[in-house]
């Protein structure tokens, strides 16, 4: 069965950084597509000048001529939380107890896990592949993350595209070295963020005089 790939996140907004990410995801892990899933309202910050719509308006706008990835506006859509938790059981439902499904985050994201909502039952409905820059060191997580990490940790990541969940898979990885508040602040600034995001974003971005644009 074909695994569910995915990636979570605010896309505040979406750029070049996380698309070019999720294609280097797919190939690698040769699945057909991986998916977007911009989160609903963030529990851990406010909507600078963005609402969660827009967010989502502008994924679907970036991955529209690219078949390899697509949008998901389940959480945009639900009246529920933000929880990753929720997600995943959605998901789960929606595939069947065999179908793999990779839940992939940055290093960032996965040390800041155990302050997540029942961040210990996500492993009960997916894998997790965190996304790191060459030379991390495991020993700055938390030793509670640390010890999460050892007992679920998969030694090969072939464990992820066989089995349904249960696992964590670090690889490491060179991001484009973009950041979506450096895009915001540009744009606050009156400044051009041209070829940081997909050209409909950032026509998407003028038209509807997001995050302080100004002519």
């Amino acid at each position: 069965m074909q695994p569910l790939v995915f990636m979570g996140g605010t896309f505040d907004p979406v750029h070049n950084g996380h698309l070019r990410t999720a294609l280097e995801l797919k190939q690698w892990l040769g699945v057909d597509q991986v998916c977007l899933i911009p989160s609903g309202a963030p529990v851990h910050r406010d909507e600078p000048g963005c609402t969660p719509r827009q967010r989502l308006a502008m994924v679907q706008q970036a991955v529209a001529d690219e078949p390899a990835l697509c949008a998901d506006p389940r959480e945009i859509e639900s009246d529920a939380p933000s929880y990753s938790l929720l997600t995943l059981q959605a998901l789960r439902e929606e595939r069947g107890p065999v179908c793999p499904i990779i839940m992939t985050m940055g290093m960032d994201a996965y040390q800041n896990l155990p302050g997540w909502h029942r961040w210990e039952s996500l492993l009960e409905y997916a894998h997790i592949l965190v996304l790191a820059r060459p030379g991390y060191e495991g020993t700055d997580a938390s030793e509670e993350l640390q010890r999460f990490t050892r007992r679920h940790q998969a030694a090969d990541v072939n464990e992820l595209l066989t089995t349904p969940a249960g696992r964590v898979f670090i690889q490491e990885l060179t991001p484009l070295g973009i950041s979506a508040t450096q895009i915001r602040q540009q744009i606050a600034q009156g400044q051009s963020p041209r070829y940081l995001l997909p050209e409909p974003v950032w026509h998407y971005i003028c038209q509807h005089t997001l995050y302080g644009y100004h002519q």
